[in-house]
Protein backbone atom coordinates (compact mmCIF):
# COMPACT_ATOMS: atom_id res chain seq x y z
CA UNK A 1 0.00 0.00 0.00
CA UNK A 2 2.82 2.27 0.97
CA UNK A 3 3.73 2.51 -2.64
CA UNK A 4 0.21 3.34 -3.86
CA UNK A 5 0.32 6.28 -1.60
CA UNK A 6 3.25 7.49 -2.46
CA UNK A 7 2.43 7.31 -6.23
CA UNK A 8 -0.94 9.30 -5.75
CA UNK A 9 0.67 11.24 -2.83
CA UNK A 10 -2.64 10.41 -0.87
CA UNK A 11 -3.37 11.28 2.07
CA UNK A 12 -6.44 11.71 4.24
CA UNK A 13 -9.23 13.41 3.76
CA UNK A 14 -10.22 15.68 7.12
CA UNK A 15 -13.68 14.83 8.73
CA UNK A 16 -14.54 11.74 5.99
CA UNK A 17 -11.09 9.71 6.41
CA UNK A 18 -10.16 8.31 3.36
CA UNK A 19 -6.80 8.14 1.71
CA UNK A 20 -7.58 10.49 -1.43
CA UNK A 21 -5.79 12.98 -3.85
CA UNK A 22 -7.40 15.01 -6.17
CA UNK A 23 -5.89 14.48 -9.59
CA UNK A 24 -7.82 17.16 -11.68
CA UNK A 25 -9.35 20.08 -11.35
CA UNK A 26 -10.81 21.87 -14.52
CA UNK A 27 -9.41 25.35 -15.67
CA UNK A 28 -13.22 26.37 -16.52
CA UNK A 29 -15.20 27.72 -13.48
CA UNK A 30 -18.63 27.13 -12.65
CA UNK A 31 -21.02 30.52 -12.07
CA UNK A 32 -20.02 30.08 -8.20
CA UNK A 33 -16.07 29.80 -9.03
CA UNK A 34 -15.45 26.24 -7.93
CA UNK A 35 -13.93 23.98 -11.03
CA UNK A 36 -16.84 22.56 -13.72
CA UNK A 37 -15.48 19.20 -13.01
CA UNK A 38 -12.81 17.61 -11.08
CA UNK A 39 -11.03 13.84 -10.47
CA UNK A 40 -9.26 12.29 -7.68
CA UNK A 41 -8.01 8.91 -6.93
CA UNK A 42 -8.65 7.04 -3.20
CA UNK A 43 -7.98 3.96 -1.81
CA UNK A 44 -9.37 1.74 1.24
CA UNK A 45 -7.25 -0.13 3.15
CA UNK A 46 -6.66 -2.46 6.14
CA UNK A 47 -3.13 -1.18 6.42
CA UNK A 48 -2.89 1.56 7.01
CA UNK A 49 -6.65 2.07 7.81
CA UNK A 50 -8.60 3.93 5.08
CA UNK A 51 -12.96 4.14 4.57
CA UNK A 52 -14.80 6.79 3.78
CA UNK A 53 -16.90 8.12 6.63
CA UNK A 54 -20.88 9.15 5.90
CA UNK A 55 -20.78 12.40 3.81
CA UNK A 56 -23.27 14.07 1.51
CA UNK A 57 -22.33 16.09 -1.87
CA UNK A 58 -25.04 18.66 -3.27
CA UNK A 59 -23.56 17.19 -6.61
CA UNK A 60 -23.23 13.81 -8.41
CA UNK A 61 -20.42 11.88 -7.79
CA UNK A 62 -19.41 8.99 -9.89
CA UNK A 63 -17.26 6.40 -8.41
CA UNK A 64 -15.00 4.12 -10.64
CA UNK A 65 -13.36 0.82 -9.47
CA UNK A 66 -9.21 0.70 -10.61
CA UNK A 67 -7.80 -2.43 -8.98
CA UNK A 68 -7.35 -4.72 -5.62
CA UNK A 69 -10.37 -6.30 -3.61
CA UNK A 70 -13.87 -5.17 -4.23
CA UNK A 71 -15.23 -2.07 -1.97
CA UNK A 72 -18.80 -1.39 -0.94
CA UNK A 73 -20.74 1.76 -1.07
CA UNK A 74 -23.85 2.02 1.80
CA UNK A 75 -26.07 4.95 0.50
CA UNK A 76 -28.55 6.47 2.09
CA UNK A 77 -31.39 8.19 0.25
CA UNK A 78 -33.41 11.27 1.17
CA UNK A 79 -36.54 9.41 0.69
CA UNK A 80 -35.33 6.63 3.71
CA UNK A 81 -34.63 3.84 1.56
CA UNK A 82 -30.95 2.76 1.44
CA UNK A 83 -29.10 0.51 -1.21
CA UNK A 84 -25.48 -1.23 -1.09
CA UNK A 85 -23.27 -1.33 -3.94
CA UNK A 86 -20.34 -3.56 -4.29
CA UNK A 87 -17.72 -2.67 -7.07
CA UNK A 88 -15.22 -4.19 -8.01
CA UNK A 89 -13.09 -5.92 -10.62
CA UNK A 90 -14.54 -6.33 -14.50
CA UNK A 91 -15.13 -9.89 -14.30
CA UNK A 92 -19.22 -9.44 -14.35
CA UNK A 93 -19.58 -9.75 -10.94
CA UNK A 94 -19.56 -6.42 -9.68
CA UNK A 95 -19.77 -3.19 -11.94
CA UNK A 96 -16.70 -0.76 -12.02
CA UNK A 97 -19.01 2.63 -11.74
CA UNK A 98 -21.74 3.98 -9.74
CA UNK A 99 -23.26 7.33 -10.06
CA UNK A 100 -24.14 8.45 -6.70
CA UNK A 101 -27.10 11.59 -7.06
CA UNK A 102 -26.85 14.54 -5.33
CA UNK A 103 -27.77 14.82 -1.46
CA UNK A 104 -27.60 10.91 -0.96
CA UNK A 105 -25.45 10.63 2.00
CA UNK A 106 -22.79 7.99 1.08
CA UNK A 107 -20.05 6.13 3.02
CA UNK A 108 -17.45 3.49 1.80
CA UNK A 109 -15.24 0.54 3.11
CA UNK A 110 -13.46 -2.28 1.97
CA UNK A 111 -15.75 -5.74 1.45
CA UNK A 112 -15.41 -7.86 4.37
CA UNK A 113 -12.25 -9.69 4.42
CA UNK A 114 -10.34 -7.69 1.89
CA UNK A 115 -7.13 -6.01 1.78
CA UNK A 116 -7.10 -2.78 -0.36
CA UNK A 117 -9.02 -1.01 -3.20
CA UNK A 118 -7.73 1.77 -5.40
CA UNK A 119 -10.78 3.78 -6.47
CA UNK A 120 -11.89 7.27 -8.21
CA UNK A 121 -14.26 9.92 -8.01
CA UNK A 122 -15.67 12.15 -10.41
CA UNK A 123 -17.71 15.16 -10.12
CA UNK A 124 -19.91 17.89 -12.12
CA UNK A 125 -19.82 20.28 -11.22
CA UNK A 126 -16.47 19.63 -9.24
CA UNK A 127 -15.44 19.49 -5.73
CA UNK A 128 -15.78 22.71 -3.79
CA UNK A 129 -15.69 22.28 0.63
CA UNK A 130 -18.97 23.92 0.29
CA UNK A 131 -20.51 21.00 -1.58
CA UNK A 132 -20.15 18.47 1.06
CA UNK A 133 -21.44 17.25 4.67
CA UNK A 134 -20.81 15.28 7.17
CA UNK A 135 -22.70 12.36 8.47
CA UNK A 136 -23.28 12.70 12.01
CA UNK A 137 -24.22 9.50 13.88
CA UNK A 138 -27.33 10.44 15.90
CA UNK A 139 -29.01 12.32 12.78
CA UNK A 140 -28.25 9.45 10.75
CA UNK A 141 -29.53 6.59 13.25
CA UNK A 142 -32.44 8.83 13.95
CA UNK A 143 -33.89 8.67 9.70
CA UNK A 144 -31.89 5.59 8.87
CA UNK A 145 -32.47 3.19 11.91
CA UNK A 146 -32.01 0.11 9.58
CA UNK A 147 -28.75 0.72 8.76
CA UNK A 148 -27.64 1.08 12.62
CA UNK A 149 -24.33 -1.02 12.28
CA UNK A 150 -22.79 0.77 9.09
CA UNK A 151 -23.92 3.79 10.45
CA UNK A 152 -22.15 3.63 14.10
CA UNK A 153 -18.92 2.15 11.97
CA UNK A 154 -19.26 4.67 9.34
CA UNK A 155 -20.70 8.18 11.06
CA UNK A 156 -18.94 11.25 12.24
CA UNK A 157 -19.06 11.45 15.56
Amino acid sequence: MRSLIERFGLEPLPLEGVLFARTYASAAATVAGGPAWSAGVGLFSNDPPSRSSFHRLAFEEIWHFYAGDPLRLVLLHPNGSDEEVVLGSPDGRHPVQHLVPAGVWQAGELVAGSSWALFGCTMAPGFTGDCFEGGEVADLLAAYPRRAADIERLGVA
